[in-house]
């Protein structure tokens, strides 16, 4: 895997199992009694492994066609939150057949059963043994939909169930054909907080695939990464400094990275932003100077120098050496231009 991604553990952490409460917020009202004892069963079959005969009931909920949504919908909590709460019970899930019935939910045209089997599917792929299964069962395109029109907590946990799957190899490919960037970028561009995170974190990881960085630059990805690194209180400058540098890393992205004024972007953030924003910053105009004398010119025209001796100067080992290189390669082109002139 790319060298940026060991380096940037700081800036991403894995995309834990969903966050949703126990039950959803337009869960159909029930009387007192019922909903105690309902919360009861739950929270006590969350920590302790069910029967498969039981699992094997809820999935014929999930899969009757005359049950009702409620029933539907209550049978996919029960599983989520087994796979929520217990390793074990995912795996046990998943060979008790429960799937297939999940995926097919996806699609079903109540949003609220939409959004029980996407966090289910997230929460069954924790398991490294369910992620060929999920993807085998059909689930790629169905969460490509999720996170085009689904709730919002069905994109944020689609985006999660993404990043989870593409540690695969072989399906990094296949989800980014299915059309998963485009709305990715979307959800890192006007999701909520948590869905912009979920959506760095699954792009990033999407993004060691070099057709898949191609994919995100024609979504329109730059921009939205370079409003967020310009923005302190986005609370997302990390993350994007380090999604646009895996972007940076294919020509396609560093010339629309220059078009659209990442270069300025990038120098702010090597001179004033913390000692590992500064190095992702710098590597990232290491990365945009590597094959082009005209983009060097206008790194040093940003005024970059001041802040890369400085940088060369510090106790990062990481930082110090990339400036180094950086200064060093800034030089050849000033030398070759001097010589020119000389002529």
């Amino acid at each position: 895997m790319d060298q940026s991604f060991t380096d940037s553990s700081g800036a991403f952490s894995d995309c834990p199992s969903d966050r949703s409460g126990e039950f959803p917020s337009d869960e159909p009202s029930t009387s007192s009694s019922s909903a105690r004892a309902g919360l009861h069963r739950l929270l006590v079959s969350s920590a302790a492994s069910y029967s498969d005969d039981v699992v094997r009931d809820l999935i014929s909920d999930i899969e009757s066609t005359t049950a009702a949504a409620e029933t539907q919908r209550r049978a996919a909590m029960e599983l989520r939150l087994l796979a929520k709460h217990s390793p074990e019970n995912r795996l046990r899930i998943a060979e008790a057949g429960a799937i297939g019935p999940l995926v097919a939910l996806m699609s079903h045209p109540d949003s609220q059963l939409q959004e029980q089997g996407v966090t289910a599917i997230l929460n069954l792929s924790l398991c490294e043994e369910n992620k060929g299964r999920i993807a085998d069962a059909g689930a790629i395109r169905p969460l490509v939909r999720a996170l085009r029109s689904g709730t919002p907590v069905a994109r944020e946990n689609a985006a999660c169930a993404f990043f989870r799957l593409a540690q695969m190899d072989e399906l990094r490919a296949a989800i980014g054909r299915s059309g998963a960037i485009p709305p990715l970028v979307a959800l890192l561009e006007s999701g909520g907080i948590r869905g912009k995170k979920d959506a760095a974190t699954a792009l990033f990881e999407l993004l060691s695939s070099r057709e898949n960085k191609v994919r995100a630059v024609e979504s329109g990805i730059v921009r939205t990464l370079l409003d967020l690194i310009a923005d302190s209180e986005s609370g997302m400058v990390d993350k994007a400094a380090y999604v646009l540098h895996s972007v940076v890393e294919v020509a396609e992205g560093r010339a629309v990275a220059v078009e659209e004024d990442g270069v300025p972007v990038l120098v702010e953030l090597m001179e004033v932003g913390t000692s590992r924003q500064k190095e992702i910053a710098v590597r990232s105009l290491y990365e945009i100077c590597s094959e082009s004398a005209a983009y060097r010119k206008k790194v040093v025209h940003e005024g970059a120098i001041p802040a890369l001796i400085s940088l060369s100067q510090s106790k990062t080992n990481k930082a110090k050496k990339k400036a180094e290189a950086l200064i060093a390669l800034l030089r050849q082109t000033s030398n070759r231009q001097q010589q020119q002139q000389l002529k």
